[in-house]
């Protein structure tokens, strides 16, 4: 069964071989059992459904959460020969689709949880041939996701009402909890769960404080070209730093939902075709696309969890060739989180309050990035990974238990009424009319922190607000919160995280853009034109004919015939027959 699958793999994918737990979950679904994969994005997760779909007879159902990432995998899915349709709001040939699911014509049918939960598509399952349930984003599922979609709690009688027919939820983030409870919801039984892991080890981590955003985006811009995501965590940010990333000469594109919705999906098709095109957007961009060549991605403020952090990064590098993952945070994104925190109902706040502690965890870290996310997904890690900041360029770390007596106790002194720039003044002697008319130049305090204190001050006010000892007020001021009492009583110890120098920094971030791409190569550079030009004309993304992987592997070795380019990766029996006399005379004008 396996020697058919992996026949099967060459000829639909052009791979030799299955990659990860890829043959373990592909083995399960052939012999008809259950089961729950939890894969980290980029590990091929829906070749797992779709190797199955062309190999069984019958149409495997793909429920997937957004119509825009079905259209994506719809178009990858036919570019490989698979005869693959969508039955959605904007697709206009339903009649022919459901014509075609009952004749047996169909490999897959990807709908949307609220159409695959309704009793009419119910009646429609019950005369077709099905061979598989796919359930895409499975985490939706489930309360304790991060994304919770209450239509995928419906799907429950879709699944009994066919017994026979195996179930396999794919996500790429589930802790415990959220595993346990999609397994529950789908009637999957537990010796179905498969976990391959969390590593993403071509993704570059790099987390640094928020100094100048527009200035570092646009470094970051500069060492990075191809295609990005920027995210930020307004409209309003979204649109400035659109306009101020518009002036390094690189197409830029605003994504939220204040827009239109047919300027988000121009924005996004322009997108997803383009080759150095960077996004701008809300969180509410990405989820719906499956664009494997995206370069980097970059948060412009704090995510709304780790879980959420590692989806939105895990959009980068989907090819598996290098990319980075940027994050620049502030003092501000975590005394704005923990106002929130306020407000929410009493059964919210112990989860909530869990997720931002493990937040600031991640960003006030001296050790490997890497290694706490894959401990906070529950896998033991090694304790360095060679591919983050602070395994790059090691930060210094500075044992400030003092220095943070000393803020704590001005800030309870003033009464805590005031912002940060006000207690510095009184902490450094400076007696200008606003400190000497309120009396605080008279403080025990005042002038206490000397110059090689005090340019400490501010990284230590934005750790303590990151870790809780310090929270703002709705107006600014600054007050104590969280263990602030116990570091005043000497009960508990502060230490903070220092970035490496600039030029340190710098030749961090570069070193993450060192591209596998053989640039200057006028052959690999001619197979990207090649590939543009195709592209363009069957209107199509670039990556659907083939990645740069192939692209790199077919200008090195330069294949003469029509076998021996079948068997470079990624170029599978139908690609062969679409594209392979086409390449074979580029590559005999290169020769």
């Amino acid at each position: 069964m396996l020697d058919d699958a992996r026949r099967a793999l060459q000829a639909t994918f052009g791979f030799a071989a299955f990659r990860g737990v890829q043959e373990t979950v592909v083995g399960r679904v052939l012999r008809g059992q259950s089961s729950l994969a939890v894969m980290p994005t980029g590990a091929g997760k829906s070749l797992t459904y779709q190797l199955p779909a062309v190999m069984r007879p019958g149409t495997c159902v793909v429920v997937s959460p957004l119509i825009a990432l079905m259209h994506d995998q719809l178009r990858s899915a036919t570019a490989n020969g698979i005869r693959a349709a969508a039955l959605t709001s904007v697709d206009t040939n339903r009649a022919e689709t459901i014509a075609r699911l009952r004749d047996g014509d169909l490999d897959l049918l990807y709908v949307a949880p609220e159409r695959a939960s309704q009793p009419q598509f119910h009646d429609l399952l019950a005369n077709a041939p099905i061979s598989l349930f796919a359930i895409d984003e499975a985490h939706c599922v489930s309360e304790w996701g991060h994304d919770f979609r209450p239509d995928y709690r419906l799907l429950r009688p879709l699944l009994d009402g066919l017994p026979h027919v195996p179930r396999l939820a794919l996500t790429a983030t589930a802790d415990g909890h959220t595993r346990a409870d999609i397994l529950m919801q789908l009637g999957i039984p537990d010796d179905g769960l498969i976990v391959a892991g969390f590593d993403r080890p071509n993704i570059r981590y790099h987390i640094t404080p928020r100094d100048n955003p527009a200035q570092q985006l646009r470094r970051l811009l500069a060492d990075h070209p191809g295609p990005g995501i920027v995210y930020a965590q307004t409209r309003a940010q979204v649109e400035r730093l659109t306009e101020t990333l518009a002036t390094t000469g690189r197409a830029v594109r605003p994504y939220h939902a204040g827009l239109d919705a047919d300027v988000r999906a121009a924005h996004q098709a322009a997108f997803v075709a383009s080759e150095d095109m960077v996004m701008v957007a809300t969180i509410a961009f990405g989820m719906g696309i499956d664009k494997p060549d995206v370069r980097f991605v970059a948060h412009a403020g704090l995510p709304k969890s780790i879980e959420a952090y590692y989806q939105e990064t895990g959009r980068a590098g989907r090819d598996g060739d290098p990319a980075v993952a940027v994050m620049l945070w502030g003092a501000e994104d975590f005394a704005r989180a923990r106002l929130r925190l306020n407000e929410m109902e009493e059964a919210r706040l112990p989860g909530e309050r869990a997720r931002l502690n493990a937040l600031a965890g991640l960003v006030e870290t001296a050790g490997c990035r890497r290694a706490l996310l894959r401990r906070h997904f529950g896998e033991d890690a090694p304790a360095t990974c060679g591919n983050c900041d602070n395994c790059l360029s090691p930060p210094n770390v500075t044992d400030t238990t003092e220095l943070a007596r000393k803020l704590l106790s001005a800030i309870y002194r003033t009464g805590q009424s005031f912002g940060l720039g006000h207690v510095e003044k009184v902490l450094t002697g400076v007696a200008d009319e606003r400190i000497t008319a309120r009396g605080h130049d008279q403080l025990s305090v005042f002038g206490i922190v000397g110059p090689d204190e005090a340019p400490l001050l501010r990284p230590l006010a934005r750790a303590l607000q990151a870790r809780g000892s310090l929270e703002t007020s709705e107006h600014g001021a600054i007050r104590l919160a969280g263990d602030a009492r116990a570091i005043l009583k000497g009960e508990a110890n502060v230490a903070i995280t220092l970035p490496p120098a600039r030029s340190a920094e710098r030749r961090n971030r570069r070193g993450a853009s060192d591209s596998a791409n053989p640039v200057g190569d006028p052959l690999f550079d001619a197979l990207r034109q090649w590939r543009r030009d195709t592209a363009a004309e069957l209107k199509v993304p670039p990556y659907v004919i083939f990645h740069d992987a192939s692209l790199r592997a077919i200008a090195q070795h330069r294949p003469d015939t029509l076998s021996a380019l079948g068997q470079v990766q990624g170029v599978g029996t139908r690609k062969l027959e679409t594209y392979g006399a086409a390449l074979l005379d580029l590559l005999q004008r290169h020769a």
